[in-house]
């Protein structure tokens, strides 16, 4: 019976101490001014209030045109596209190159060609099958005023296999998609992960060699149309 009437008291002293050790701490506001321009955009509460937050029309316009810039017009480094749901890119595909596998896993991307030829190859979700049943790979062939489209979270590549640049233009259906680089991003998991995840054909001691291989930029060039060419391979 002490026992009882002991846990008793503990279990009272517990409800009394914890209501006010669980009290909600105030939250210290910040003023508007101390924020981003985006914050404060995202963070309006109607399209009315943004447009205030971009007083001057030259805010409505992004100019691609000498910029050494990456090309792409997202809400990072254009606020007007906040809230609006889109991107956009005007860029080139130099001669001889491919763009890295990758996939954006906030956005399906529109790509279009404006002059060249580039050979596109895109890796639907998972359970999308040819017809032997194995994994489906769209594979198109596009040429000036040609657009195809890589749904969210596709695997793509594009190559360009000519000796002079390809132009092209994409549009993106969110204001901030990203870019994840397949082979960069695979190969930053352990080591053990990576031996499993391709069934132990990659022994241990040459991970580290296939992730020093990867490259690092966005545009592999592509030996046999450089030799076609007679390009010589630039060095990074």
């Amino acid at each position: 019976m002490h026992f009882i009437s002991a846990l008793y008291s503990v279990a009272v002293t517990i409800a009394l101490v914890l209501p006010a050790t669980a009290a909600p701490q105030p939250i210290t506001k910040r003023a508007p001014s101390d924020l981003s321009l985006n914050a404060q955009l995202r963070l309006a509460d109607t399209a009315i209030e943004r447009y205030q937050l971009l007083p001057n029309d030259s805010d409505f316009v992004f100019n691609f045109t000498g910029s050494e810039e990456v090309p792409i017009a997202s809400s990072q480094n254009w606020p007007a596209l906040v809230g609006v749901g889109a991107s956009f890119s005007i860029s080139q595909l130099p001669a001889c190159s491919m763009s890295f596998l990758h996939l954006h896993p906030r956005a399906t991307e529109l790509f279009g060609l404006t002059s060249g030829r580039i050979l596109s190859e895109m890796v639907p979700q998972a359970g999308v099958l040819n017809a032997d049943g194995k994994q489906r790979v769209i594979s198109v062939e596009l040429g000036p005023g040609m657009v195809t489209v890589y749904p969210a979270g596709s695997f793509h590549t594009q190559v360009n296999p000519d000796c002079e640049p390809a132009s092209f233009a994409a549009a993106f259906t969110s204001d901030e998609f990203a870019v994840s680089l397949i082979a960069e991003q695979t190969f930053s998991l352990p080591d053990d992960v990576i031996a499993r995840t391709f069934g132990q054909s990659i022994a241990g001691e040459d991970i580290e060699k296939v992730r020093g291989a990867i490259p690092a930029s966005m545009a592999i060039q592509v030996e046999e149309c450089l030799a076609k060419c007679g390009k010589e391979k630039r060095r990074v």
